[in-house]
This record gives structure tokens, sequence and C-alpha cells, in this order.
């Protein structure tokens, strides 16, 4: 195969770049976020906020967001007028959404049981809420009311009893989803600023046992510092897709792209195909695409700069390619591909399974890895929500019979009043 960059026609340097699989290495580097830089302009804001409570939270929020209220957290009258300002179309939207959500989480909740493993030997497990979690909501460039479903309602599933949000932005749509969803904490406040609230609590904000949800690299920060003091589920990096396909319609893999492109200048979508034709096609079509799309602008600066198309020899090397990548999002063209898959935040399968469906109403989370976490975990689930607690039953004939490998093992270690703790169970006075 020759040098793919040799095509005359795609070497416009704003345009998306083709190249051959040996040239992924700079692509597959990914941008690396300046989270030290972040760390050092936040660490000071989360002292702050620790010492100083509901006072530097509102200084903060003036500052940074243009807050010009006395408290962050938003009243019950001004969700339910939020409300009222919500389409109908929107209403039903959240409603489907909010149906399969629920249902998917419900599936993912882990089961509670008790089993005889020997005789007198009893193990099994129970599984409890957090007590209390918060959820950050986007409010940036686009706010996102679905994320709110995505992060609350698994949190409902699981039995959490206290539920808080927050975003910088008063959107209808995202008060108004709150209020649908009976969430009542409620707070109007961002940045690195309002990750501290929740970690550390104040007078008005519920310290939280865990913050879940997308934010800019501030946010990302400072939960990567709060760490430890408080559960979080993952540092979030700019998002990404990645798609396998051999053939396929080239409007639907360049709409795919560019839905993910039109996150952020910063997002990457990356396309690996083992047909040229069809990698030229896709290219085509984002250009075409791109002239009629709104949100062209960022679209554009993340295709140029972190996305590609890549030719790999076989579909064997795609997906090899893949697991190393470790994409927040895997679209493949058939099921018989997952078997091949180890490493992914969510996989879409079938040129009718848009990763758009997934990030709205399909029912799996739309809070993925991002970066490569997706090598150590998938995607936000009711599990973040729960702790399961071991449990375990043992009668006098049941210890007697592991009592050799428990004091064995206990004097091994040095350790002679466990093994001692067993023995005067079980040795005769």
């Amino acid at each position: 195969m020759g040098q793919v960059d040799d095509l005359p026609s795609l070497t416009a340097p704003e345009m998306i770049r083709i190249l051959e699989s040996k040239q992924v290495g700079r692509l597959f580097a990914r941008r690396t976020a300046r989270l030290g830089e972040a760390e050092a302009v936040v660490r000071p804001i989360l002292d702050d906020v620790r010492k100083r409570g509901d006072r530097a939270l509102i200084e903060y929020a003036r500052r940074f967001d243009g807050f010009d209220g006395r408290s962050v957290r938003v009243p019950a009258s001004e969700l339910k007028a939020a409300v009222q300002k919500l389409s109908p179309e929107f209403h039903v939207a959240v409603e489907t959404a909010a149906a399969n959500i629920r249902a998917f989480a419900s599936m993912q909740m882990p089961v509670a049981h008790m089993r005889e493993m020997a005789p007198g030997l009893r193990l099994g497990q129970i599984v409890r809420p957090l007590d209390s979690v918060a959820a950050y909501i986007p409010a940036g460039r686009y706010p996102l009311p679905s994320t709110i479903l995505m992060t609350v309602i698994p949190a409902q599933v699981a039995g959490v009893k206290s539920i808080s949000i927050c975003g910088s932005r008063p959107v209808p749509e995202v008060f108004g989803t709150a209020r649908l969803l009976e969430v009542e904490n409620v707070f109007q406040m961002g940045g690195a600023q309002a990750v501290a609230a929740f970690a550390f609590g104040t007078r008005t904000v519920p310290k939280a046992d865990r913050i879940v949800g997308p934010g800019n690299i501030y946010v990302a920060a400072a939960k990567k510092l709060l760490a430890g003091q408080v559960g979080i589920d993952f540092v979030a990096g700019p998002t990404e897709i990645l798609i396998i396909a051999a053939a396929g319609e080239p409007r639907f893999l360049a709409a795919d792209m560019l839905a993910q492109a039109e996150h952020d200048v910063d997002a990457s979508a990356i396309l690996l195909t083992t047909s040229k034709r069809l990698a030229i096609s896709v290219a085509s079509e984002i250009e075409t695409q791109l002239a009629g799309l709104p949100t062209a602008a960022v679209a554009r600066k993340a295709i140029a700069r972190n996305s590609a198309i890549v030719l790999t020899r076989s579909l064997a090397e795609a997906i090899e390619l893949s697991n190393r990548f470790a994409p927040e999002h895997l679209s493949i063209a058939e099921e018989s591909l997952l078997d091949r898959v180890t490493h992914a935040g969510s996989v879409f399968v079938g040129e009718y399974s848009p990763e758009a469906a997934g990030d709205y109403a399909s029912g799996p989370n739309h809070v993925l890895p991002t970066g490569g976490a997706a090598r150590l975990r998938g995607g936000l689930s009711v599990m973040d929500y729960v702790k399961v607690i071991s449990v375990q039953q043992l009668d006098r004939g049941a210890l007697q019979r592991l009592a050799p490998a428990i004091t064995t093992m206990a004097r091994a270690e040095g350790l002679e009043a466990h093994a001692r703790s067993v023995e005067v169970r079980v040795n005769e006075p």
C-alpha cells in the first residue's frame, strides 16, 4: 500500500487526515490535558472553600459565573417555573429516556443473597446505597440536561437518599429536568468551587460521599485532588469515538464522527477501515456535512487537530488498535466482533446504533471513561452508588474444618492472636 498522504484531494490542512496504521503513534498519544497547571489553579480554591464554606463559594460563583444571588441553592419555586417553560416534546423526550435509563440501571443492580457453600459455611452479600451523592452537570458551551438523567436515575435506582446536582447556568431544561426527576437539592454553581463544596460540605451544600459527572479541566483537576476526601467516578478528559468499519454508508459514518467532534475542539473521532475507497468517501462526506453544520466552527477544529481515518491491513489489526486505544465510545459493524473487544467505555453495534442514541435515550450511561481509562473500568452505573458488603456465617464444625488453614497462615504471618481466636473456639477445654 502506498503512502495515503500522497492523495492530492486530501492534503488541505483543515481536512481530516487519512493515515496508514503504522502512523497512529502520535494520534493515539492523545492530547494530554494540562492537569498539572489546572491543579495549581484550583488547589487554593479548594482550600478556601474548605475553610470559609459558603462565603468563599458565593465569591467564586460571582467571580467566575456571574452569579448575582444570595444563595447558590435553587428554590423550589424556580424549579417549578422552569418546568412550565419546557415544551411538550421535551417532556416526552425526558419520559422516554428516563424509562430506558431506569430499566437499564435496574438490570445492573446487584442482588443480595446468602448461600450455603459447604456444611455449616454460609456466604453471601448485602447491598447498601451510599448516603449522599452529587452530580456535576456541565453548563459551558452546551448545557446538558441529559447528564441529569444519566447521573440521577441510577442513584435513585440504587436507593440513595440524598441526591444533589449543580450547574452554573440557570437553564430551564436543566432546572426543569431536575424538577421532573424530583431532585430537591439543586445548586447554581460550577467549577472547582462546586466540587469543593460537595467534597467538604457547607452550611448550604450537603457533603457528598461521591461526586460524579463530567466537567472541564478545572473540574477534572479538582476531582483528582479531592479523590480520597470524597469518592469520584473518574477524571474525565476530552470526549472520543473510535469506529471500526470495513464497509458501510459514508453519510452515517461521517455523521457519527461529526457528532463527537462538535462537543469540543479537543474531541477526537477516529475511523479504522480496511477500505481505501470508504476512507476517501467518508472524508469527502465529512466536508459536505460540515458545510451545513451550525457547530462547524468547533467540529472542524476537532476534526483537523485530533481526528483521522486510519487504513488498517485487516479487521484483526483494527480490533488490536482499538483495544490499544481503549476508546470512550466504540462503534462496530457486527455483534460477532464483541468477543474480541477488551477495552471500551461503551460499544455501539450496527449502523442503526449511533453514539447519539446512547447519549440520550437508549438506556446505558453516557458518563464514560476517556483518555484510556476504559482499560480500567466501564461507564458510570448503578454500581457507583452502592456498596456490596460481604457476609459470612460459620458454625463450629465449619470453623473446625478451616482451623488448620487459618492458624497455619496466621502464625506464618506472625499473628498469634489471630490463630488463638480460632483455637479458643474449636479446641476442647
